[in-house]
């Protein structure tokens, strides 16, 4: 099925064809300098600057000025058209469709329309070939049915248009900026837990949970030789042995019963994924940095394996952790927990590592998604090229906060109960923006039923 929005048109129409013309004046005709920039144009920002050229010599380029649309025939089916109403000057490459209106009918009026439900789904009508892209070239444009509609209504109805925008754009700011809060609220939660905020009170009333053999430097203790022995019995190998932190380099003060440690010393593991290509159909899928989202595993865009030796070296098991080793500046290092009994393998951007003993996943994972971590892999990535990374090593190396165990399960009941209560005021919050933007269309298809 297409995946573009069906509406039935039942007001009067006439064909684009009678209102617009092309524009094809390239940047050599000009013989000036002030169409050098070049712009792309996207389905949230319209025209906006890029600084991809196809070619260093744009003279075949085409000028945009006030009053073009302008749009990349493979990517108007997602609502990727622009109309330049800032007086900006440039081109775009000659591959896109530049055009304007004819004064007969309202450039505003039309880009609206084109933005529309109506709009979108003709450009997906005329512009479906048959092929594997749909294309929208300027004859397939001009094919397009507008509301017949004389100028003078059009221009009422682009003002009436605004102001709803306008009060909509505003309910929308205000959605945004609760959404903001409540993502700044998770993380002050995760901060907090990092920190042992989060379960003061459970400390005072649980001293022995936290003392004596229940303290984490006893933990820590038999970890260290449970670690030994496994590695006498060949069932882990042995690591390069790792510094202890320093009081200089400890980021805060850990509360009673905590102690500091390299996540080296309380996890194994530590392998990169599969660097075997990837396919959309295949017996077991892959998982990618892209599938690492807010700390969880998404379950789409997936790819898939087949390949026997792979699958086998690289099969995740329930309560992995995964670690985002390349990436941008911003995302490198996001972590998620694998959850799951399906059998998957992941990619090779991605460090997978379990804990040891009864050090909880769950716990670590928050840790790893807290602002803490965001200002550690800050710290120790590598950057080039415009990507990130950080190795194992450097994960290995990571200043790890150990809380005893039975604090380590309240931290996660409590987390988990208020990232629910989070979750469920995102979800509504969104429903609300997601109806403003409902409201939007019906103003726009009253509009142009007239």
């Amino acid at each position: 099925m297409p995946d573009w929005k069906h509406v039935k048109i039942t007001f009067p129409t006439e064909k684009l064809e009678k209102f617009i013309e092309p524009v094809k004046r390239t940047v050599q005709e000009t013989k000036g300098k002030d169409y050098n920039t070049v712009y792309g144009v996207t389905n949230i920002e319209g025209i906006t600057v890029t600084g991809k050229k196809a070619s260093n010599d744009i003279s075949n380029y085409i000028t945009i000025d006030e009053g073009c649309f302008a749009y990349n025939p493979y990517r108007i089916n997602v609502g990727s058209i622009g109309f330049n109403n800032s007086n900006i000057k440039g081109c775009v490459s000659p591959a896109y469709v530049v055009f304007r209106t004819r004064p007969s009918f309202s450039s505003e009026f039309l880009f609206l329309y084109l933005k529309s439900d109506f709009g979108n789904h003709l450009i997906n009508w005329y512009g479906n070939r048959g092929g594997v892209r749909n294309a929208l070239r300027y004859d397939d444009l001009c094919k397009i049915d507008v509301p017949k509609i004389d100028y003078k209504e059009q221009i009422v109805l682009v003002n009436k248009i605004q102001k709803a925008r306008t009060t909509i754009s505003a309910f929308n700011s205000s959605v945004d900026d609760q959404l903001s809060l409540l993502k700044k609220l998770r993380q002050q939660i995760l901060q907090e837990a990092v920190e042992g905020k989060l379960t003061e009170d459970w400390r005072k009333k649980n001293p022995k949970l936290i003392s004596g053999d229940n303290h984490a430097s006893k933990l820590l203790e038999k970890i260290k030789a449970e670690k030994e022995q496994l590695i006498k019995e060949g069932k882990i190998k042995k690591d390069k042995p790792l510094q202890p932190i320093t009081d200089t380099k400890k980021p805060f003060d850990l509360p009673e019963g905590w102690v500091w440690c390299r996540l080296g010393d309380v996890a194994f593991g530590f392998e990169y994924g599969s660097s075997a290509k990837s396919s959309k159909e295949g017996k077991i899928p892959v998982l990618r940095m892209g599938n690492i989202q807010n700390g969880r595993i998404e379950w789409e865009d997936l790819v898939y394996s087949s390949n026997a030796s792979e699958i086998k070296k690289h099969l995740l098991k329930c309560n992995d952790l995964l670690f985002n080793r390349t990436n941008s500046r911003e995302l490198v290092g996001k972590t998620a927990l694998y959850e799951s009994d399906e059998k998957t393998i992941y990619a090779g951007y991605i460090v997978r590592f379990h804990m040891h003993g009864n050090i909880m996943p769950q716990y670590t994972n928050f840790i790893m998604n807290s602002s803490f971590h965001r200002s550690w892999c800050n710290e120790v990535k590598a950057d080039a090229l415009g990507q990130s990374n950080i190795n194992a090593t450097k994960l290995r190396d990571y200043r790890y906060p150990l809380a005893p165990i039975a604090e380590q399960q309240n931290i996660v009941e409590r987390v988990d109960k208020l990232m629910i209560m989070i979750d469920e005021l995102e979800k509504q919050v969104t429903e609300r923006k997601d109806k403003s933007e409902r409201l939007m269309q019906s103003v726009l298809r009253e509009a142009f039923m007239q």
